[in-house]
């Protein structure tokens, strides 16, 4: 094994990671409050969400995305290529999500800004996880550089 000097990790790679995170555990505790949503519905003999089959498909479904998100921002310090992959399908997914929540608070008639915000910020996070640091940083071909490319010094 090679003793190469500790590199540490750019800024918006950790921004990226962050912002991940964040929407991981969103998504996590969506599919529970879904379930718990269901279940508080079912208690008063009202009409379910969704029918409960579909409702646990959507909070296993967010819980398993959750949990393949956390690992990857754990697994992003040994800067695999793979990991940068599935920040960025996770990050365009997001993006979309909040993009069509936007859209129908429009619809409704009540835009809703935070919803803007967000997606904002889903798209701020995309395009850094599809930047040059991000694509020194999950590169296999030796360290990051020390100085920070295409940003600002």
């Amino acid at each position: 094994m090679q003793n190469s000097p500790k590199v540490r990790m750019p800024w918006a790679i950790i921004f990226v990671l962050v912002i991940v995170t964040v929407n991981a555990l969103s998504a996590a505790l969506g599919g529970w409050a879904i379930l718990q949503e269901n279940y508080s519905k079912q208690e008063h003999n009202q009409d379910l969400l969704m029918p409960m089959g579909t409702a646990w498909f959507v909070a296993l479904f967010c819980s398993g995305t959750a949990a393949l998100q956390i690992v990857c921002v754990v697994l992003a310090r040994r800067r695999r290529p793979w990991v940068n992959v599935v920040l960025v399908v996770w990050l365009i997914f997001v993006a979309l999500s909040t993009a069509v929540g936007f859209l129908a608070s429009l619809v409704s008639g009540a835009p809703s800004l935070a919803m803007l915000v967000l997606f904002g910020i889903d798209v701020v996070a995309l395009w850094m996880a599809l930047g040059n640091a991000a694509a020194y940083w999950f590169s296999v071909r030796g360290p990051a550089p020390t100085a920070r490319q295409g940003f600002p010094a």
